[in-house]
Formats: structure tokens, C-alpha cells, sequence
């Protein structure tokens, strides 16, 4: 390209040079230059016009015959097309390739662009979500999908955890929606059918759920009979046995109604109805509770009670959650050892946390604590008279209340849980009217 600029220049002093000795002859040299760069002119003008038409035709045939600058041009042009050719055909390619593999996908993909419209989504997403090419494209995501509680999950912007919900367009399937952030302000959803895992786990709770129903008609006379042979005299050998009895046969009891529990709160992913709860009176329910646990051991309680602010939920099951934490901090912390409740808010939520000086847990141990029936130390589990089940309890009943749980601890010197509330599950106390 840098001949061809030389070669313009060359030609245009060529003509120009020309044209003025001509002009000279007759006398006219002024015009005669004019004349020469006129022609210099039509002849390029010629040119480009070539160059234009040929590029519009878009028909990948060869360029213009031309020699000297323009033919030059012109094969550069030609290179750059060929080129420009091959790049979009290999996109393409890919394009043609994504999609084929997408709509071999069972699982339903949906693009989304910055402004929250439906861009572009494969053929399972027309059989799980009713999305129909023909109508839908550039549509707002939520005006299709309109379950209140997809709508609330896809405003809220935290996508770490799923979301299970019925398919809008058949009721019998149930679906798992994923969404992912890409791009600048995109997002990618899935939505995949787990309809035969949901009904395996449905069976599985249900026969938890039953085993331990059925246990309690038995437990229930067991505990009878102990009792009533405990309050006979009866030789010091046959009562230690027949008290080990009933201290066992509570420990059912209480397995057996926290296997039901549980049960119940598996029954549903979240809460069906929020209702305003006055957290600081549950907070001194509950330290009243711990403090009558902990007689005789010394304990000392500290609460520490935003009282602005209280909690939209189910107040039975926030309790239960709330004092699975406390009781296990009044099991674990030594005796004289300092328990702590706090309940605060800020920018991010609510968050509800108990503090302990106690004995701490390995960090090996903490992303397994929620696990049902995972035990730190069995014989020492075992003595607490714990059933395993209470952290998996605080864990249903917060994700079920849009929450969730962290826990920091350092062996010797204590633990923290906190539950951490969204802040939409948070009011201030005046919007609270007292029960």
C-alpha cells in the first residue's frame, strides 16, 4: 500500500505536469493544468465508482480489472473480503454448532439481555416454560414467568442457591431454575425438570415420616411402664437398668420429634405466609428457656437487642431455630463459660447470632454441621443427649424464610452462629402491631 500511495502521487504530478506544458504552448498554462487535473480526477472518480459497485454486488465475485494503485487496491480489497468471508463463516459455525448442541439439551436455556428481555432460549424452553418464538422474543422475562415467587427470587439479584417451582405450563413437573451472570449485565437461565428427583425425595420423607410416626405409639407406652415400675421398690441393679431405659426412651422421643419436624419443614421450600414477629420478646422467651437448661452450671447470658427492628416469618419455626442454637451453646460452653444473643441490623439484613466461649470446632468439621445426624464427637454428642437433627432443623427453617446460616469458630476459644435475614424480611417495629 505504500507503492500505491507513491504511485497516486507519481501520477497525479504526471498529469498535472502534462497538462501545464500543454497550456504553455498555446499560452494558456493555467488552464492547461487545470485541464490535466481534471482528467486525473475523472479517472479516479471512474475508479472509485468501480470499487463501490463491486462492493455492494456482495456475490464473492473478482474484483475490477485495474493496473497500477487501484489494482492494487482493488486485490486488497478482494484479500479482506475473502478473509472478512471466512471469519463470519466460521462463526457461524460455532453459532450453528451451539445451538444444535442446545437443543439437543434436555434442560431448558434461556439468554437474557441487560434490560431483563428475552433474547434467545432453546427448544426444551418452549416445552418447559411455554415460550414461543413467534411472540415472545424481546418480551420482559417476568411478564412470562410470573409466579410470585420466581419474580421475587429474579428481582432480589442473588442467584448462589436454585430455586424449585412448579413449570408454568404444567403443573405436574417441577423445575429447578439457575440463574447465572455474564457479560456486561446478561443472564443465562436454566431450568431443568427434577420432577422424578423431587418425587424420590417426596418418598423418602414420607417414609421418615411415617417410620417415625408409627414409633410413637410404642415409645409412648414404653416410657409408661418404665414409669410405673420406677415408682415401685425395686432392687438397686434392676432400678439403674430400668432408668438407662427411660433416659433412652427419651432420647427416641425427642429423635422422633425432630424426624418429624424436620419431615414437615422438607414439605415445602419456602413459607407459605410471613407474618410480623416481635423477635425481642422470642430473644428473652428463649433466654429464659436457656437459662432454666443451664441451672447450676453458672452460665452467664448476655443479650445485645436492636429493638428498631423486628422479623417477617412463621414465629414457630424461627423458635425452633433460634433455640436449637441456644440449647446447643448451654450443651457445649464449660460451666461458668459466657453465652451471647444478639440480634442487629444493618444494609444487608437482619442477623440473628449466638456466641459462645465454650470448646470450639475444628474448621475441618464446620461446612458439615448442618448435615442430619453428623456428629463432631459421638460420645460427647451422645452425653449431651443431643439427636443430631437440630442444625439441619435451623437450616430448613431458614431457607425456607429466604435466609441463611454461617458459622465461625476457633477450637478453644468458642463458636458463632449467625442467621443472616434479607433485609425485605425485615420491619421496622412500628409497622408491628402487638398480638
Amino acid at each position: 500500500m505504500q507503492l500505491s500511495r507513491h504511485a497516486l502521487i507519481t501520477s497525479l504530478v504526471a498529469l498535472a505536469a502534462a497538462g501545464l506544458l500543454i497550456g504553455m504552448l498555446f499560452d494558456h498554462a493555467m488552464v492547461g493544468l487545470n485541464i490535466g487535473l481534471l482528467i486525473w480526477g475523472f479517472k479516479h472518480i471512474r475508479q472509485f465508482n468501480r470499487l463501490f459497485d463491486w462492493l455492494q454486488r456482495e456475490d464473492g465475485s473478482e474484483p475490477p480489472e485495474a493496473s497500477g494503485a487501484w489494482g492494487e487496491l482493488f486485490d486488497e480489497m478482494s484479500r479482506m473480503q475473502k478473509r472478512s468471508r471466512a471469519r463470519e463463516q466460521y462463526l457461524r459455525g460455532i453459532i450453528s454448532r451451539f445451538q444444535q448442541s442446545s437443543a439437543a439439551l434436555s434442560d431448558a436455556i434461556v439468554i437474557i439481555d441487560s434490560h431483563n428481555n428475552l433474547e434467545w432460549w432453546n427448544r426444551a424452553a418452549d416445552r418447559l416454560l411455554g415460550l414461543k418464538a413467534t411472540s415472545d422474543r424481546g418480551k420482559p422475562l417476568i411478564n412470562l414467568l410470573r409466579d410470585p415467587r420466581f419474580v421475587r427470587y429474579f428481582r432480589k439479584g442473588h442467584y448462589q442457591e436454585p430455586l424449585e417451582l412448579p413449570s408454568p405450563v404444567n403443573s405436574d413437573l417441577q423445575l429447578q431454575y439457575q440463574l447465572t451472570k455474564f457479560g456486561e449485565a446478561d443472564l443465562l437461565l436454566v431450568a431443568r425438570d427434577i420432577t422424578r428427583i423431587v418425587r424420590l425425595e417426596h418418598t423418602r420423607q414420607d417414609f421418615v415420616a411415617n417410620a417415625s410416626h408409627e414409633l410413637r405409639t410404642p415409645l409412648t407406652v414404653i416410657r409408661g411402664y418404665l414409669e410405673t415400675f420406677l415408682d415401685q421398690e425395686l432392687p438397686r441393679p434392676l432400678q439403674r437398668g430400668l432408668e438407662q431405659m427411660q433416659q433412652q426412651a427419651r432420647r427416641m422421643e425427642g429423635l422422633v420429634t425432630d424426624l418429624l419436624l424436620l419431615s414437615r419443614l422438607e414439605a415445602s421450600q419456602h413459607i407459605s405466609d410471613e407474618h410480623p414477629i416481635l423477635i425481642q420478646d422470642l430473644i428473652r422467651r428463649i433466654h429464659e428457656d436457656a437459662e432454666a437448661l443451664a441451672t447450676g452450671r453458672g452460665h452467664r447470658f448476655e443479650l445485645a437487642i436492636d429493638t428498631d427492628y423486628d422479623l417477617l416469618g412463621q414465629a414457630g419455626e424461627l423458635q425452633s431455630a433460634f433455640s436449637n442454637l441456644v440449647f446447643n451453646a448451654v450443651r457445649y460452653t464449660p460451666d461458668n463459660g459466657t453465652i451471647t444473643l444478639r440480634w442487629q441490623v444493618d444494609h444487608k439484613g437482619g442477623h440473628f447470632s449466638v456466641s459462645d466461649d465454650g470448646i470450639g470446632i475444628e474448621a475441618m468439621h464446620i461446612p458439615r454441621l448442618t448435615e442430619r445426624f453428623y456428629r463432631i464427637d459421638e460420645s460427647r454428642s451422645s452425653a449431651s443427649g443431643g439427636t443430631g437433627l437440630g442444625l439441619a432443623i435451623v437450616k430448613h427453617v431458614l431457607v425456607r424464610h429466604y435466609a441463611h446460616i454461617s458459622i465461625d469458630s476457633t477450637p478453644g476459644k468458642g463458636s458463632t452462629f449467625t442467621c443472616h435475614f434479607p433485609p425485605d424480611m425485615v420491619v421496622p417495629v412500628r409497622g408491628v402491631e402487638a398480638s
